[in-house]
């Protein structure tokens, strides 16, 4: 058993600080800027609510956290009741948010610069993924880290894997929804033709779902787009807040993305129908909307 804090208790957090307290059986302390909801995971759960990201830190080994962006993850981590004020020599800092592997970078120095390690470890899996315990987590950072990390990780995993060094886990994570925006938007657009042509779109879903065009997407989502429900998991305005991290990331690096820069601008499309909190699987609603036009 390990002293944890869990700062960040939004669809993803919550249910990762419970499988570190009830699967890991770990002593948890959380932290959630609104307070009353950490209140009640402490209520539910046994665990600790603290007041700063400070206080939860304080004695902790491990420090997690899954905040918005990269200015939510260094108010948190290194603002003026920040979590790395209270960090004690040799304590781990393990940090789910998806954000730029800049931030990682960054933490990763100031965390060292305190005798402490940090991970960047962001996850994949979405909100089911979160509440079954079967996140995939990819890890950038120090090998030592990552080695003591892993087995507390594993309580809400089905993968952990250490990617390469700081910023490596953050890149991974780039790479992972640089392919979710192709396969989303040719699933779109396959389905859509499959109407257009008058095919029954179960029909063809089942012809082809076991060769090539398989997916994760197709697998979970064929269904949903057919019949217009968008109410299934990763937003619309989350989607675009990572691609905008990758096109930014491209364009430094000078990889370049065609594909995703142009799936990136149907999503602000769709964005503007009002589909702002809508999952990912909505592109498909785009086509559709010309068509009424």
């Amino acid at each position: 058993m390990a002293k944890v804090a869990f700062i960040g208790l939004g669809v993803m957090g919550y249910p990762m600080a419970r499988h570190l307290k009830t699967r890991g059986g770990h002593d948890v302390t959380v932290y959630n800027r609104t307070a009353a909801k950490a209140e009640t995971w402490a209520k539910e759960h046994g665990g600790r609510a603290a007041a700063t990201p400070r206080e939860a830190a304080e004695g902790c080994d491990f420090v997690f956290s899954c905040v918005g962006n990269d200015d939510d993850l260094r108010a948190v981590m290194t603002g003026p009741d920040g979590a790395f004020h209270g960090l004690k020599q040799g304590a781990i800092a393990v940090d789910n948010t998806t954000a730029s592997a800049e931030v990682a970078r960054e933490l990763h120095a100031a965390a060292r610069a305190k005798g402490c390690g940090f991970i960047d470890a962001p996850v994949s899996g979405g909100q089911a993924g979160a509440e079954n315990g079967a996140l995939t987590v990819m890890c950038g950072g120090d090998q030592a880290d990552f080695d003591k990390a892993r087995p507390v990780i594993e309580s809400f995993a089905k993968f952990v894997g250490l990617m390469g060094p700081s910023g490596a886990g953050q890149l991974t994570k780039m790479v992972n929804q640089i392919c979710i925006a192709g396969l989303v938007q040719g699933l779109s657009e396959a389905i859509h033709f499959a109407k257009k042509a008058d095919l029954d779109v179960p029909t063809v879903i089942a012809a082809i779902r076991g060769g090539a065009a398989q997916s994760w997407q197709m697998e979970n989502r064929w269904e949903t787009m057919m019949n217009g429900k968008f109410e299934f998991g990763f937003a619309v305005d989350w989607m675009r807040k990572d691609l905008g991290i990758c096109l930014k990331t491209a364009n430094e690096t000078g990889a370049r993305l065609p594909v995703t820069a142009l799936v990136d601008q149907f999503y602000a499309e769709v964005q503007a129908m009002g589909g702002r909190r809508w999952d990912t699987s909505s592109l498909i609603a785009r086509l559709e909307n010309a068509d009424r036009k």
